[in-house]
Formats: C-alpha cells, sequence, structure tokens
C-alpha cells in the first residue's frame, strides 16, 4: 500500500492529507543498515516529505533536511511532486552505539545543535535563481525557556508555524514495514462553496483537530488511508460534508547517474582525480539514497576531463569495471 489521500472538509476550513507508504518505504530500507531508533526518525520523515509535497502547486521537489552535532550527523529526505521519494541519512557515531529507544533530540539536538531545512526546488528554476529555503531550530521557544523538539511530528508543526504561517498539525509513525501519517492544515476561513464566518471557522478548526487527535498509531500503520478517513469523519461528514479526492501513488525513485557522478569528478578537480586514481587505482563511489555503485578507471576519468560530449564522459563502464 504506496498511497496519499486528499480531502476537504466543507464544514471546517480544514484541509486534510492521509498517507500510507510500504513497499516504496521497504525501499529504502533494504539499502541501508540503520538502527531501530534511527529508522524511526527517518520513517517519520519520510512520511512528512511525503504529506508536505503532495501540496505543492509546481513542479519540482521538497527537500527536508536535519543536521546536528549529534549521532544523526545530516537526514536528508527528497520527495518529488509526482510522489516518488529517496530518503538517506549519516551518522557520526558506530550504530551500536544508539540506544533502541533514542529520542530525536538525543540524536539530533545535542547541544541544541539541531537544525531543520525545508527546500522548495521547482524543476523550472531558472539558472542563478535560489530555491526557497525555511531553516528553524529544532527546539521550542516559550518566552525564556528552551524545550526540545520530541518528534519529528512537532519539527513539522513548528517550521510550518515559524516559516509558513499555517496553523498544521500532524501524526507520524513509522516502523519497519510501513510508514503512516495524518495532516491537518486550516485553510481561509472558507468551506466548500459557503463563506464561513469567523467562529464557525474556528469552532470547525478546532472539532476537526480534536477528530485527528483520536487517531492511533496502529491505525496509521494497518489501515488503508480511506478506511481511515471514514473512521475518523464519520460523524463530520454526515453532518457536515468531507470530500475526498483520488488516491496518488507513491514510489521510490533514486535520480543518481553515471552524468552526476562525472559532475562530481569535475567539482573535484583534475589533480585530486589524478591522487586517487594513483592511490586507489580507481574513483569509485555509491550512491547514499540507492547504494548503486559507480567506478570511474583512469579513462573513465580523462574523459570526463578531456571530452566535450557528455555521452563520452559518462560512457557505462567497460567489462571487468
Amino acid at each position: 500500500m504506496n498511497e496519499l489521500l486528499v480531502f476537504m472538509c466543507d464544514g471546517a476550513p480544514v484541509r486534510g492529507e492521509i498517507v500510507s507508504i510500504g513497499s516504496a518505504w521497504q525501499a529504502v530500507l533494504e539499502r541501508r543498515n540503520d538502527p531501530p531508533a534511527v529508522r524511526r526518525i527517518l520513517g517519520d520523515f519520510v512520511g512528512a516529505a511525503t504529506l508536505l509535497s503532495a501540496s505543492l502547486k509546481f513542479d519540482g521537489t521538497l527537500i527536508i533536511q536535519a543536521q546536528s552535532k549529534g549521532p544523526i550527523q545530516l537526514l536528508v529526505v527528497e520527495c518529488k511532486s509526482d510522489l516518488s521519494m529517496r530518503a538517506t541519512v549519516k551518522l557520526s557515531v558506530d550504530p551500536s552505539e544508539i540506544a533502541p529507544d533514542a529520542s530525536l533530540a538525543e540524536l539530533l539536538d545535542v547541544s541544541q545543535s539541531g537544525r531543520l531545512v525545508i527546500t522548495l526546488d521547482p524543476s523550472d528554476r531558472e539558472p542563478g535563481q535560489a530555491p526557497y529555503q525555511g531553516i528553524v531550530a529544532l527546539q521550542d521557544h516559550q518566552g525564556a525557556v528552551i524545550k526540545p523538539v520530541s518528534s519529528a511530528a512537532e519539527a513539522i508543526a513548528l517550521y510550518m508555524q515559524n516559516s509558513e504561517q499555517l496553523d498544521t498539525k500532524i501524526w507520524l509513525a513509522s516502523n519497519d514495514t510501513q510508514v503512516g501519517g495524518l495532516l491537518l492544515q486550516r485553510l481561509p476561513n472558507s468551506g466548500g462553496h459557503a463563506h464561513l464566518d469567523p467562529q464557525v471557522a474556528a469552532e470547525g478548526w478546532s472539532r476537526i483537530q480534536t477528530l485527528g487527535e483520536t487517531i492511533t498509531n496502529e491505525e496509521l500503520l494497518t489501515l488503508p488511508p480511506e478506511t481511515i478517513l471514514r473512521r475518523l469523519f464519520l460523524e463530520e461528514s454526515a453532518e457536515n460534508g468531507v470530500r475526498s479526492f483520488p488516491a496518488r501513488p507513491i514510489r521510490f525513485s533514486c535520480r543518481c547517474s553515471r552524468s552526476k557522478v562525472a559532475d562530481i569528478l569535475r567539482m573535484l578537480g583534475e589533480e585530486e582525480v589524478q591522487s586517487i586514481l594513483e592511490e586507489q587505482g580507481a574513483v569509485e563511489t555509491v550512491c547514499d539514497f540507492c547504494a548503486k555503485p559507480y567506478r570511474f578507471d583512469a579513462v573513465d576519468c580523462l574523459q570526463v576531463f578531456k571530452t566535450d560530449l557528455l555521452s563520452d564522459a559518462t560512457r557505462p563502464p567497460s567489462s571487468g569495471h
């Protein structure tokens, strides 16, 4: 089950999404060997990225990056507007050092160093045009009190409030086989085609949030989005109307390629690449997202720097590579 369902509430200014990711999430995990606590946090951010990307109003990519000086040095999830996604994480410690029940704060916010970066990158971005990027600390500053963020859901809600000024509630759950999530977002005071006065709108947002709070991790991880929608909003649908749209498929997809590796070699520079060749005999790398190996021998590297033809510079490796 790899689906995302969008719905609208006619009696409240609320747009919602429900996501269930199965085999696409397993495709991420089968290429990795992370400790349980890291898998849980990565899965939650995969669910969050998928939910957020579904609201993109352009063809492009939403990227969630979490950086810290803690055990998780870098976490990256990319989800395109067509709901194809990939994810990776880099650790600064041996995986055996991470406790199974380690919290997000312990892994990503050591010494209050964690940062969450969300980037919106349109596919038709002009050369030199920077993508939109929002950054938020992984702490909730409540006056003089600094409270560490305890979950990916809390981190995303904090980001949406601080960077987008949108009231957003999100629930996330993940295990080794499934990722599930529910997102509720307050819209301007209109539901369906009828105008809602401020009091009715506020009451509606509060009502839908209360219903959302009843969702359980087990439901998110075991039920199809349509079933969750019916269970959560059965009474709301009967009294005020809840409309859903056709479910959208989610898939794992990596965009690595031999030509992109060649670009990285060019950025390293010919002198640096030559020193690697002298030491190791070839330049070898593995994609962080899909674990696909790439190997460039001396002839390949010569072509990378000497040819003007991309097809020549990135030719498939010959037999024996």
